[in-house]
């Protein structure tokens, strides 16, 4: 009972907290320790001593596992190089520069010691630095960047410290540090790719979304122990697992397992990442009341644990300096300096560091101190890092990601979607299907696109599009539907089972509808053009647009017909205007197939993207 009741206590104060943090937008992971630590010295508060068992074993395979299956594999495999370099170089370097520097400001302490705490607060937690990135909008090659890292440095970091602590005891060779580091690599990597392989297998044989559920919440937990009874690298086997499992999801799992398994894993990765911060304070009274029966004054520790955050913070900075300049001597300019100052200073620690601390042998010279120094670190980051960062970011005036460029991929992606299901319509249909099926097929098919290019004119004059009416009228619809329903419930004129059904097919319906554009028009960056796409198509490279348009604001043939238009588009070859494929008549794509002149642009104010009929592609 008292296990419980202190989980729920958890779980309480871990929404209150994030509650009132992003209102004030402040920093989640900060405040919950903050919380944390103030709750420690509440009397009749029960202590939470965080086990590095449940913390390894019961928190951190959920966690990364929850990162791995939403990171793209391909992006993944595109940023190994310099993955490898953050997650693995940066881990040993960062290893030997904390290590050295404990050794020399600890007294009475072994090297081998040293280098253990050194291995300790050597990985950044990624859900510190990812949840900064993203709030305040950094590119996002630096973001997947960021998660990459975060997937395999604990791995690295791990392995660094199993090997200090047999060093602590006697001598450890090189050739035994080599061969634990390929044995955990090689055996991690070995048991993700089979775990990944049989869960992918049975999760394409099972229908039922909660069934599939139950096994991709296992799946972490099978392959972090499976992988560490062999000795190879648990969190590896959960990253590559993830990483496969995210990979097949859309061609092994039905579209209600995925919608399952995204709820399900948002939530469980909400709750044990801000839940582990909340921990994190509340060690702090414990942790104080150990250094206590140390022999070292308060202002050596104060030091000694400045030393070490600087030690660890520097490091940092100076193997990216590094790293900055290798790139730019062997890829010219590519690289920019503002790229590496981010990731430098993206360094927060977090709870997989003091878990780590806690591993140390009851045994070890100065083990208090450690795990105080280890404390000082995660706090001091994510003060000073974790509130810094978006200053830096603004600073550097880091180009975030454009809503209007995301607009354009989405519509040209949502374009050869809808032509290849008409595709499929036309050959699957047979003659003796209804022609109203098949047209209510079409035109949900077709109003699904325009949807998309829709959003390419979110800046011209019309507050509401075709599909934002229609989203509007279907949700108040919905909304008296199922006021009817609960009449019906409450009147006891059908089984509960069947009323069940029902809500829940509304329910499907409502998630369903196209939620384009949540945010409003005004904080919309103005439209930027893709160059990569620019270079893809002769058309769109040969256009200009010196054409003089042949009207300034109309759709002529829409006039003429007694038809109305959307947005409109013109044709840089002859300056034709007409109106989009929003618009009931088409006229632009009319022109096109009349004349098949290939490239037209939009013709709305502030809008400069260009659409090639030819190739279908966006410039």
């Amino acid at each position: 009972m008292h296990v419980a009741a202190e989980i729920v206590a958890l779980v309480v104060a871990v929404l209150a907290v994030t509650a009132v943090a992003r209102r004030f937008d402040w920093s989640p992971p900060l405040c919950l320790i903050v919380v944390g630590v103030a709750a420690s010295y509440i009397p009749g508060v029960p202590e939470y001593h965080l086990d590095p068992e449940v913390v390894l074993l019961g928190l951190l395979p959920p966690l990364l596992y929850a990162t791995a299956i939403r990171t793209s594999l391909v992006d993944f495999r595109a940023l190994k190089s310099p993955i490898a370099l953050l997650s693995v170089g940066l881990v040993a370097f960062s290893t030997l520069v904390v290590g050295v520097v404990t050794w020399l400001v600890v007294p009475g302490l072994s090297l081998a010691a040293g280098f253990a705490l050194g291995a300790i607060v050597a990985p950044p937690d990624a859900v510190a630095a990812t949840a900064v990135a993203r709030r305040v909008g950094i590119p996002r090659k630096l973001v997947r960047l960021l998660e990459g890292e975060s997937l395999v440095n604990d791995a690295a970091a791990l392995v660094a410290l199993r090997t200090a602590i047999a060093s602590i005891a006697g001598t450890v060779s090189v050739w035994e540090i080599g061969g634990d580091f390929l044995l955990a690599a090689g055996g991690g990597i070995v048991i993700g790719l089979a775990v990944g392989a049989v869960a992918a297998m049975l999760r394409k044989r099972l229908d039922d979304p909660a069934t599939d559920t139950a096994l991709s919440i296992a799946v972490p937990f099978v392959a972090y122990m499976t992988a560490e009874a062999v000795h190879g690298s648990g969190v590896l086997a959960v990253v590559i697992a993830g990483l496969l499992l995210g990979h097949k999801s859309p061609s092994i799992l039905s579209g209600a397992s995925r919608l399952a398994n995204r709820l399900n894993w948002q939530t469980i990765q909400f709750l044990l990442e801000n839940i582990v911060f909340l921990l994190i304070g509340l060690q702090v009274r414990r942790i104080l009341m150990e250094v206590d029966e140390t022999a070292i004054g308060p202002w050596a520790l104060i030091g000694i644990c400045a030393a070490i955050l600087a030690a660890t913070i520097l490091a940092r900075c100076v193997w990216m300096v590094i790293v900055g300049v290798s790139k730019r001597i062997a890829h010219g300019n590519k690289w920019p300096w503002s790229y590496s100052a981010v990731i430098a200073w993206a360094g927060m620690r977090g709870v997989v560091t003091l878990a780590a601390a806690f591993i140390l042998p009851a045994d070890t010279p100065q083990r208090a101190v450690l795990v105080l120094a280890a404390f000082v670190v995660v706090a001091g980051t994510l003060i000073l890092q974790g509130t810094s960062l978006p200053i830096l970011v603004r600073k550097l005036n880091l180009p975030s990601p454009d809503p209007a460029v995301d607009a354009l991929q989405e519509a040209a992606v949502m374009h050869e979607m809808t032509r290849a299901g008409l595709a499929k319509l036309n050959e699957a249909k047979r003659p003796e299907d209804a022609p109203e099926v098949v047209k209510r097929l079409v035109d949900r098919m077709q109003q699904r696109s325009d949807s998309a290019w829709e959003q390419l004119g979110r800046q011209s004059a019309l507050e509401e599009t075709p599909s934002d009416v229609y989203r509007r009228l279907r949700l108040v619809m919905l909304e008296a539907e199922r006021k009817q329903l609960l009449v019906a419930r409450d009147a006891k004129t059908a089984d509960d089972e069947v009323l069940r059904r029902v809500l829940e097919s509304l329910d499907v319906e409502e998630s369903m509808l196209d939620q384009f554009d949540e945010k409003p028009i005004a904080e919309q960056r103005e439209l930027k053009t893709p160059a990569a796409t620019a270079g893809a198509c002769d058309h769109l490279t040969e256009s200009n647009d010196d054409a003089i348009p042949s009207a300034t604001d109309t759709c002529e043939e829409c006039l003429a017909e007694d038809s109305q238009w959307v947005h409109l588009r013109k044709c840089l070859t002859c300056g034709h205007v007409a109106c989009c494929d929003s618009s009931p008549k088409r006229h632009a794509s009319g022109h096109f197939h009349d004349t098949l002149h290939p490239v037209m642009r939009s013709f709305e104010p502030g809008e400069t993207w260009r659409w090639c009929f030819v190739d279908k592609t966006l410039g």
